[in-house]
């Protein structure tokens, strides 16, 4: 996760990825992760608020895709 934020962050791109304790203990979506900014455009934003840390990684890596990016390019 550290290596795809760094890369993120030398593309322009505002990264952000947190869990949350208070929701962790209620049992509700803890994991969550934001990013704007850079080639994803002004306007861009995208947060998913999941259960697992896997989960917002997944869901992380199919939007850059959908904008073009891939840090596996």
């Amino acid at each position: 996760m550290l290596e795809l934020m760094e890369w993120l962050a030398e593309r322009g791109v505002t990264a952000f990825f947190k869990v949350d304790g208070d929701r962790m203990v209620e049992g509700r979506a803890a994991w969550m992760v934001i990013v704007s900014g850079g080639p994803l455009g002004e306007e861009s934003f995208f947060r998913a608020d999941l259960t697992t840390p896997d989960a917002c990684l997944d869901s992380l890596l199919a939007h850059l895709g959908s904008k073009g990016l891939s840090p596996f390019a």
